[in-house]
Parts: structure tokens; C-alpha cells; sequence
């Protein structure tokens, strides 16, 4: 199970759900998640006896993803990919507002989903762009670079889906981007921080460059319920 936390950023899921996110969550019990069209992740239970609700919230034969920050030890559930990551916070860092970058909304969810299919960032659903803002860079009609909030801690707001097209690659449009949106971060007060796959050494040293320092290296768990599980009947709640 997960050490105590001592902070948001050691439950960010959980804090986020519990707080700015809250019209985004649902749950059973002690368990709580984001709504599966919008990320696919689950709070790290804090209790064995936790998992009973998770088998529940997530149902027979679904899946969910924990950002781990202990030992996962999930009755009742199958572990599938695991993969190690870090946790990087931004205290140093200002950001930089940038006139010429798209503010991107649901109608350019279409787009942004292309765009991470090509670059493959991470997990982007229908309704990703509802958790926070989403800036773009557009050449000639078409959306070839974005970055944007996902995880929404008090007083931490996560940078993510951070990509450009591979055509695009070279001309600092990440850069511009991840200061464009810990800027507007910073604006209300917040410090910006991200997750990086650990053997991301690329993003991880531009993200170190920028002023990110390395917090936790939290391990990214897949979980799936199996098909053979009993649902309980406890309610469910939002």
C-alpha cells in the first residue's frame, strides 16, 4: 500500500477528485476514479479492504490505471503493464506566455486526438480537454503541436499531453508550450508539475533544463478487473 501521504502530490488523483475535479469523478465506497471518457485513472487506495470497492467502481472485465506511489498490492484485481515514472515539479519555474499559441476547446478534441495518436504522449479521451486548459500551435490549418492541465492537486495543477508531430520536431515547440502553460499556472497562484516516463531521458533533461526538479518515481499500474468478478450492489456515487 502507499506510504502516508504527506502532501497533495503524493495522492494527486485522489486529491484532485476530492477537490477541483469533483464534477469530473465517481466512486464507490472509499474508491474514486476519473470518469472513464475523461482519463483513465484511479486513486491509489489508501486500504487493502479498498480494493473491494475498486473491483466494484471499475466492473467485470475493465480496466483502470493507478499512479503508484507504494507497493500495490491489488485483491482481487490483475496487474497488467507497469510502467516506472517520475514525478517532476515546477518550483522554479515562471513560465512565459506565448500570443501566437491556439487556445484549444472541444471542438478541436478531433484534432488533439490525431495528434496523440501520431505522437502517443499518453492517454487523451473524448472529454480529456475538460480537465483544464489546452494551448496548440496550427500551421496551415492543421493542429501540429499542444500541451495542456491534466491532474488539478490544490495548489498544483499538472502539465501534460505535451507532443508535436514528427515533422515539426526541432523548432522548440514543446518548450514554448509547457512555459506557456505553467504560466498560466502560475497566474492563479499554482506550481506546475508533470509526469514523465522514466526512461523518457529526452522530455526528462528539456524538463530539468526548464527548472523541473525530479519529486517521486511513482510507478504507472494497470489494472484489470476480472471478468469473473461478482459486482457488489453498493451504491454508486459522483
Amino acid at each position: 500500500m502507499a506510504p502516508a501521504p504527506t502532501g497533495p502530490l503524493d495522492e494527486p488523483v485522489r486529491t484532485a477528485l476530492r477537490g477541483a475535479h469533483a464534477h469530473l469523478a465517481e466512486g464507490v465506497g472509499s474508491a474514486v476514479r476519473y470518469r472513464p471518457d475523461v482519463a483513465p485513472f484511479l486513486a491509489e487506495p489508501r486500504v487493502a479492504a479498498e480494493w473491494a470497492d475498486v473491483a466494484t467502481l471499475v466492473g467485470p472485465g475493465h480496466d483502470t490505471v493507478v499512479p503508484a506511489f507504494g507497493t500495490l498490492a491489488p485483491t482481487g484485481l490483475e496487474i497488467g503493464w507497469v510502467l516506472p515514472g517520475v514525478q517532476m515539479v515546477g518550483d522554479a519555474v515562471e513560465g512565459r506566455p506565448y500570443p501566437d499559441l491556439v487556445r484549444l476547446g472541444p471542438a478541436d478534441v478531433p484534432a488533439m486526438r490525431a495528434l496523440v495518436a501520431r505522437t502517443r504522449p499518453g492517454p487523451f479521451g473524448p472529454r480529456t480537454v475538460e480537465m483544464g486548459t489546452y494551448l496548440g500551435v496550427v500551421d496551415d490549418g492543421e493542429l501540429v503541436a499542444m500541451a495542456g492541465e491534466r491532474l488539478h492537486p490544490p495548489g498544483y495543477t499538472e502539465i501534460s499531453a505535451v507532443c508535436t508531430d514528427a515533422a515539426y520536431r526541432g523548432r522548440g515547440l514543446g518548450t514554448r508550450l509547457v512555459l506557456a502553460v505553467a504560466a498560466g499556472i502560475r497566474d492563479r497562484g499554482e506550481v506546475p508539475f508533470l509526469h514523465a516516463a522514466a526512461d523518457n531521458v529526452t522530455a526528462i533533461r528539456l524538463y530539468d533544463e526548464l527548472g523541473f526538479r525530479v519529486r517521486a518515481r511513482p510507478d504507472f499500474v494497470a489494472l484489470t478487473v476480472p471478468s469473473t468478478t461478482p459486482a457488489r450492489t453498493s451504491p454508486a456515487h459522483t
